[in-house]
Order: C-alpha cells, then structure tokens, then sequence
C-alpha cells in the first residue's frame, strides 16, 4: 500500500505531480509497481525487505549523495503468526521521507493524523523527527507495562506467606506458568533492545549528516538520543532482574525437587527397619523361639511399629521435616 502526505489534491494534479510535490511517501509491503513508481521519484532503488535486514552498519547507514539511506529493527509486537518483526526503512533527503515497511505500526498512523492538523509537519526531516518521537514515546510505555509486569512476578516469587508447599501440584503448574511468563518479558525486552540499538544509530547518523537542514530541529533530534539512551540503561537495567527473578524460580524448582528427595529419603529410611523386622521373623525356622510364644505375634507387630515410629521421631527432633 502506497500512502502520500500531505494527499494531494487529485482533481487538480495528476499522480506523478503529486509525488513529485509529496513531504512523505509511505510503502506498507509495496508491490512491484509501488516500488517502481516511488523509485522513478526519488532517481534510487528501495531496499527490499532482505536489504533492510542486513545486519552490517555499512548496509543500515549510508549516504548517497546527499540522501540518507537508513534501516533499523522495529521494537513493535511482531506480527500474529510471524517468529519476527520486520525492520523499516528511512530514505531521507531535504526535500522528502520514503518509509519502507513490512507491517503496521501505531507510530506512522499517527504522524500520518498529524497533517489534518493545523501544525501539521513542514519539512522531511520534521517527519521523520515526529516518526522517532513516537516510537521512542511507545517504547518507553511498553518498558513501563514490561517493569509492572516484571514487578508482579518478582512479588508473587518472594512473598512472605508461600502456601505452595502443601500442593505440590499447584505449585508446579504454578512454577510453570511464572517461567514461561518470565521468557516472555525476557523475549519481548530483547526485541525492544535491538530496536532501541537501531534506532539510536538511525538518529545519531541523522544528526550527524543533516547538520544544516533544520537548525531548530537539531536540539530535537539531541533530545532523541538522549531519551534512547536512557531507554537503553533502563531496559538493561529490566534485563538484569529477569535474570535475577529467573534464577530465583530455577532456585525454587530446585528446592521443590528437594523436598520430593527429601520426603522419599525419609519413607525409604523408616521402612528399612520394620522390613528386617518381618524378614527375620518370615524365615520360618523351626528353632524360632518366638513362634511358641502365646504373644508372639502381638509382639512382632510391636517391634514394627516401633522400628517404624522411632525413626521418624528422630528425624522430628532433627527438624528434618
């Protein structure tokens, strides 16, 4: 899909003029007319969806006379039933922004509302300002929703009161679900990571070649680096306690397994006495004595019972359960 703004005035002008007059060009998985059409405009090819992918900075900034060629990777939700996001692509010169994109992205949706405003965007490199704005913007809440959620499971893992020991059961489904919620926050901050990475590259590149494009939007693109920077330390700063809650809970685990070990250890060493106890007197030798005694077998019953019950008395008193 192809989107043109500010949208021209189609009565009037006729489609080449108005790409010839457009501030920003849109390309939503263009086709290969769109491409076509777009490349004649701007006199260069457009990457491709491999080209945007290449992870090399050579590949990611470059400038060709005069036009900033620039990719990073999208810190958005990837699409429903894709492993990945895909990245976005800049074409930035004065005169006009071309995006490339695989995906739909709440950001682009709302510098494209901002043209029906009366301060809509004046220049290529305002939109491509208001682009990072907004992504930086959406990111910071999605590292606020990740820390609430972070600070949740990291509560539910070291409450006082844990009332999980007396089921088992629910506390392995429990461990479970904490796990897999703790590879997803992990997962997620990942993805956000190298999207900050790119785009702090795009926008550091940006500053540094448009110098003179703009003057009043040079302390705005600073801001931008910093904010990202900040984003940067506060989003490895939410890495390191996923590593921490996720260590907490593999401990945990460890300590559930533990306590299975331990029970087992303990039925397995109280039952060894009363089994010699009944092996001896299941021989069936007739030299027995006690097999002519009136309480004989009251008083095997007797010693198993008490072979049984003393060591688990003493385990008891040992705090061993």
């Amino acid at each position: 899909m192809l989107s043109v703004f500010p949208v021209p005035q189609e009565d009037k002008k006729g489609e080449r003029q108005a790409f010839a007059d457009a501030l920003w060009i849109d390309l939503l998985s263009p086709t290969t007319t769109e491409l076509r059409q777009v490349e004649e405009v701007v006199g260069a090819p457009l990457p491709s969806l491999g080209a945007l992918s290449e992870i090399e900075t050579s590949s990611r900034l470059r400038n060709q006379h005069g036009v900033l060629y620039m990719s990073t990777p999208s810190a958005a939700r990837h699409p429903e039933g894709a492993d990945t996001t895909p990245p976005i692509g800049f074409v930035l010169s004065m005169d006009r922004l071309v995006t490339v994109r695989f995906m739909a992205l709440p950001a682009v949706d709302a510098v494209a509302a901002s043209f029906a405003a009366q301060d809509a965007p004046k220049s290529s490199l305002e939109v491509f300002t208001l682009l990072c704005e907004d992504i930086v913007d959406r990111v910071a809440d999605a590292l606020e929703h990740l820390a609430g959620e972070l600070n949740g499971l990291s509560t539910g893992a070291f409450r006082a009161e844990d009332p999980r020991g007396h089921h088992a059961a629910r506390a392995n489904k429990l461990l479970r679900a904490q796990l897999r919620q703790v590879g997803r926050l992990g997962d997620r901050l990942s993805q956000i990571r190298d999207g900050l990475q790119g785009l702090g590259r795009v926008v550091t590149y940006t500053e540094q070649q448009a110098k003179g494009w703009s003057e009043n939007l040079e302390p705005r693109l600073a801001g931008l680096c910093r904010d990202i920077h900040s984003l940067v330390d506060y989003e490895e700063q939410l890495a390191n306690k996923v590593q921490f809650v996720l260590d907490a809970l593999v401990g945990l685990i460890g300590i559930a397994q533990n306590d299975i070990f331990k029970v087992l250890t303990i039925v397995s060493i109280a039952g060894i006495p009363p089994t010699l106890v009944a092996g001896i007197y299941g021989m069936n030798f007739k030299n027995m004595p006690e097999y002519d005694w009136a309480w004989g077998y009251q008083y095997g019953w007797a010693i198993i019972i008490l072979s049984t019950v003393i060591p688990l008395v003493w385990f008891k008193v040992k705090g061993w359960f």
